[in-house]
């Protein structure tokens, strides 16, 4: 009995070290500078920007490990979008006003508009052939 409480003990630490592990290497992703392609979005030009398209919107925050994970994944997405597809991307540190109005709970948080309406949201960390994928099913 004494060697299965050590074994289920050992099992239990080592867990917990690796997600220890795990939380800091995602908290020291760096930053990645934004696509030039990537629409930049605030209460102002919201409604201009994403009007006759289809735009795929990232609401995140610089403290937010999984938003700078996302962050080289809609780079690519970005880069490879044609026609009346793009990326926009809402900081909701900047623009409490939109996450508010999109009732925008976690992040990141990714919103599918079309001509400036709500289609489809996804939370979490999705990869670059899902979001393009999704997104050639609302193309226009």
């Amino acid at each position: 009995m004494q060697i299965v409480l050590i074994v289920i003990g050992s099992l239990v630490g080592a867990f917990i070290i690796l997600n220890i592990y795990a939380r800091l290497k995602m908290k020291k992703t760096p930053m990645v500078d934004d696509h030039k392609n990537i629409l930049i979005l605030t209460e102002k030009n919201f409604q201009q920007q994403t009007k006759n398209k289809v735009v795929i919107v990232d609401f995140w925050a610089a403290w937010c490990a999984p938003c700078r994970m996302m962050a080289p994944i809609l780079n690519e997405v970005s880069g490879e979008l044609t026609g009346n597809s793009a990326v926009g991307k809402i900081n909701i540190e900047e623009q409490r006003s939109l996450a508010e109005k999109f009732k925008v709970r976690s992040i990141p948080t990714l919103i599918v508009f079309k001509n400036g309406k709500e289609l489809k949201r996804y939370v979490g960390v999705k990869q670059k052939d899902f979001i393009l994928k999704e997104m050639k099913s609302f193309a226009i």
